[in-house]
């Protein structure tokens, strides 16, 4: 007990304390009724700034009072992210997308904030001076998000395309594709973005064929897509616009970030085409649009994108393993 309360020791755990304390208060008022809006979480403020003014936090109070090592300034900032991050997801503030979207560029910036306090206690600057460069990058976050709360959220289209070759005929392959019979557990392949919470595909009916006719997707969770096809050139493309029913999503399948339907992502369009090899081969494309509305589009595009190609991929191999059948 005596080597924990040590001086040095104090400061340590004081850092830490400092780094918590301030990571879960930012994430209470980003997200706060009155200020949600012009704040919120899918924000530069919160996703990037916060994290270096935790790392600064950590570092300047666990690091002032006693000589800390590089080391020290890059890693310590980790401990206070990585409990905030489990402490929200613990109390329900957050899914796992959301968590595993935050957690890179937490230990990134936050590591980048403990170089930035190690400096600053390096410079020896007169303690008046040191707490004022500390106070701003403190508030730096807020100041972020409000000025970002005025400049509204940008839309973003994203197109993400697939293929997979398939060893069977044109007509077997189309007929696969324009309905999906129930896709049974076996059936589906391990994906990191399942594994993370997002629902797998379960099948898809088509009320009739040809221009018109309307496709249910279904996934699992009570998420439904109703595609309505806009082309329909038999064994080469299918395409079909996409409009998530958002009634039937129960609240507690997708985080409220990344909720299809929502204000920040929804589904706009899908095409499957056929491109003919031989009578015995084919390569099927499928790619999808997307639209973002986010204030960090440039970021939350990179997980968007990844999630949309692992689920279509999963997809296409599905086609694949039936048409292939003898």
């Amino acid at each position: 007990m005596r080597k924990l309360l040590h001086g040095g020791n104090v400061t340590h755990w004081v850092g830490l304390a400092v780094g918590i304390v301030y990571g879960l208060a930012a994430r209470f008022a980003f997200t706060h009724d009155r200020f949600a809006e012009m704040l919120g979480v899918m924000t530069v403020g919160f996703l990037f700034l916060m994290p270096l003014a935790l790392g600064v936090l950590t570092v300047y109070f666990g690091a002032k009072q006693k000589q800390r090592s590089w080391a020290y300034w890059i890693l310590m900032p980790w401990v206070p992210c990585i409990i905030l991050l489990a402490a929200v997801l613990l109390i329900g503030w957050e899914g796992r997308i959301c968590i595993l979207m935050a957690l890179p560029v937490f230990l990134f910036l936050s590591s980048l904030g403990g170089l930035v306090a190690g400096l600053i206690i390096r410079a020896n600057l007169r303690d008046r001076n040191s707490y004022s460069l500390v106070a701003i990058i403190v508030f730096l976050p807020f100041i972020s998000g409000a000025v970002e709360g005025q400049l509204g959220r940008p839309d973003s289209t994203r197109l993400v395309e697939t293929k997979i070759t398939i060893n069977a005929p044109s007509h077997k392959v189309w007929d696969n594709i324009i309905r999906v019979k129930k896709i049974e557990p076996g059936e589906q392949r391990f994906s990191t973005v399942h594994s993370i919470g997002f629902p797998r595909p379960v099948e898809a009916t088509l009320s009739r064929e040809g221009i018109g006719g309307v496709r249910h997707a279904t996934f699992e969770g009570g998420v439904l897509f109703v595609e309505t096809i806009d082309k329909w050139d038999p064994e080469k493309e299918l395409s079909f616009g996409i409009k998530a029913d958002t009634k039937s999503i129960p609240p507690t399948t997708l985080d409220e970030h990344v909720t299809i339907g929502g204000p920040y992502f929804d589904m706009l369009e899908g095409t499957y085409v056929i491109e003919r090899v031989n009578d015995n081969q084919v390569v099927l494309h499928l790619s999808s649009k997307h639209r973002l509305s986010t204030r960090i589009n440039f970021y939350a595009g990179l997980w968007t994108n990844f999630i949309m190609r692992d689920i279509q991929n999963n997809i296409l191999e599905v086609i694949k393993r039936r048409s292939e059948l003898k």
